[in-house]
């Protein structure tokens, strides 16, 4: 039996993104994040509301303070009080999860989406994703990037303006371009 191209991205593999599946999800998570958006002055309960209609899981208290960008949004998971600021870009293909307690700031990208390193594999309009993962009660600073297939764990610590390009243990900091180890 052939999967679909939905299927194969949800899996992680490569995948057409011009599918029209694909595409009909794509506008069907451009028509709530113009009503996400738009509700920038409606109180953090009602934000979690509509979080609550598109998104996999909205734990208790989870906030994302508009405006807020993403490809579809039913590959985000937050946790319990997760809390995301200003201007947060997820391109999530793939799974994005975010543990319980973290807090994200201003202008935060997190990226799942991946191209193939072979040109006539790109021509050909094949993509695909590899899950980020963010671990409880980290803090990622204002304008870092977190690149595919990245872990950050428990309690770690993001500077501004880092690109994570590598995985990040439990309790470390990093800072910088790329990201790297601080006492």
């Amino acid at each position: 039996m052939t999967r679909s191209q939905k299927e194969k991205m949800l899996a992680g593999e490569m995948y057409n993104a011009a599918d029209p599946e694909i595409q009909a999800d794509l506008l069907a998570t451009g028509a709530w994040l113009k009503r996400y958006n738009d509700a920038l002055d409606a109180r953090p309960d009602q934000w979690h509301v509509l979080l609550c209609e598109r998104l996999g899981e909205v734990g208790l208290g989870a906030v994302i303070r508009p405006p807020f960008y993403c490809d579809y949004g039913f590959n985000i998971r937050l946790g319990a009080h997760v809390y995301v600021n200003f201007n947060c870009v997820i391109l999530d293909v793939a799974e994005v999860a975010i543990g319980e307690g973290t807090a994200i700031g201003p202008a935060v990208q997190i990226y799942t989406a991946d191209h193939p390193h072979d040109p006539e594999q790109r021509q050909a309009g094949l993509q695909l994703g590899r899950p980020v993962r963010i671990g409880r009660h980290a803090w990622i600073g204002g304008g870092a990037i977190i690149l595919p297939g990245v872990t950050i764990g428990d309690h770690a610590v993001v500077g501004a303006g880092s690109v994570v390009t590598r995985d990040v243990p439990a309790g470390a900091k990093v800072v910088g371009s790329p990201a790297r180890g601080r006492g």
